[in-house]
């Protein structure tokens, strides 16, 4: 197989991203990318599309979803071959401090097992912001309104790192947060989860997933992993990280809930936690799965 690299003009894509390279389209070729790594022209054969067609569709979804990665072999003679696979298995740290975080949230499976602070202070003023609150809750910080701001601004996709996805219930008189992503579905946007599915959370999963019937568009996917981090990642442009403090009761500590959030735009902190986040999802089990078994229990 000869590889050629094709050198497309910004409205020649344009055109491919908004009228050929469907959600569906892209899910397909994630999903067919996630079971093993495979070539361009297996690809192409997939979609019933020419090779260079493929290959202008995997660099769609590398530069604006960066759910997929590439390496080409016997690079610059005629049997080099490129090569398509899923990011969660590709090298993710480049540095002593991304090695050592890494270790860290992989290991976590608590919200309290790491500190959105130790991403925070080693990027530059000019790419962060973080403010603290204290409250019960988050409705009662009167943040959903900044959590809509955040959200309303994905143009692709939103990666969420979560607990048990209690956040798809939050609602005042002004914001609600399940209806916000309804909104979402509906416009096309690629949702994806990581979070416990488990007993304790099946509703909230079950409630999230309804949206891909409702609409019949398979946009939202959840996979099942214990993890540390609660955060959002929107279109690999913003990622927003919630911190919570517990009151200890020890004399001169905490007295109240506290809520951290620290806002991230540094590019390559940004494409770090992205490529933590599909190493999580790549190696955890789909919801779907997790939700049928746990039908199987009886009342």
């Amino acid at each position: 197989m000869r590889f050629s690299i094709l050198n497309i003009n910004t409205s020649t894509k344009s055109v491919i991203k908004s009228k050929m390279l469907s959600p569906q389209l892209i899910k397909k070729i994630e999903d067919f990318a996630y079971s093993k790594p495979r070539s361009i022209q297996e690809i192409a054969n997939l979609i019933n599309k020419n090779w260079r067609t493929a290959d202008r569709y995997i660099d769609d979804i590398i530069k604006n979803y960066g759910t997929l990665s590439t390496r080409v072999f016997r690079e610059g003679t005629r049997g080099a071959l490129k090569i398509v696979y899923f990011s969660g298995i590709d090298k993710i740290s480049h540095s002593v401090f991304q090695e050592q975080l890494e270790e860290e949230i992989m290991k976590g499976k608590d919200k309290y097992d790491f500190s959105g602070f130790d991403i925070f202070q080693h990027i530059s003023d000019k790419q962060k912001d973080a403010w603290i609150k204290t409250g019960k809750d988050e409705v009662s910080l009167g943040r959903l309104a900044e959590f809509e701001e955040i959200l309303l601004q994905v143009k692709k996709q939103i990666l969420f790192f979560s607990g048990n996805l209690s956040f798809i219930n939050y609602k005042d008189k002004n914001t609600d947060v399940f209806r916000i992503l309804e909104g979402l579905v509906k416009k096309g946007i690629n949702i994806k989860v990581v979070c416990r599915v488990d007993i304790a959370s099946k509703e909230n999963v079950e409630r999230l997933l309804s949206l891909n019937f409702k609409y019949g568009k398979e946009l939202i996917e959840i996979h099942h992993r214990e993890q540390p981090l609660r955060a959002t990642i929107i279109d690999n442009t913003l990622v927003n990280i919630k911190e919570v403090k517990e009151p200890t009761g020890r004399i001169k500590e905490l007295s109240v809930k506290t809520f951290i959030f620290y806002s991230i735009k540094d590019k390559e902190w940004i494409e770090w936690l992205t490529k933590i986040f599909w190493k999580m999802f790549s190696t955890s089990v789909n919801a779907n799965n997790r939700l049928k078994e746990m039908n199987k229990i009886r009342l």
